[in-house]
């Protein structure tokens, strides 16, 4: 996937969402939206793939620059720091819903 992925409706409406994004070659990718994070002053959002053609059960993070604009935008995380830091957060928060999961800490 793209380092960049536009937000294809302009805004995240609740955490029941679907949300298209649109890579840099055009190809659209629909998405489960579970999270928004906030970290170190910048704003994440934790994404569930709804192809099948995903690993199952695998997020994705995504950081979100102009948040809530019509250009919100997302890009790769590429420090694993962050990425994990995240993740970790995001676990926190659902850890009723999830369950232990195996091999991440």
């Amino acid at each position: 996937m793209a380092d960049k992925l536009e937000n294809y409706d302009g805004e995240i409406e609740d955490l029941d969402s679907l949300v298209t994004l649109t890579d840099e070659d055009g190809k659209e990718t629909e998405f489960e939206f579970l999270d928004l994070i906030e970290y170190r002053d910048r704003q994440f959002v934790v994404l569930l793939p709804t192809d099948e053609t995903g690993d199952s059960g695998e997020v994705v993070i995504l950081e979100v620059k102009d948040y809530g604009s019509k250009n919100e935008s997302y890009y790769g995380v590429d420090d694993e720091n962050t990425l994990m830091s995240v993740f970790r957060i995001f676990r926190e928060r659902f850890k009723e819903i999830l369950g232990s999961l195996d091999g991440v800490d």
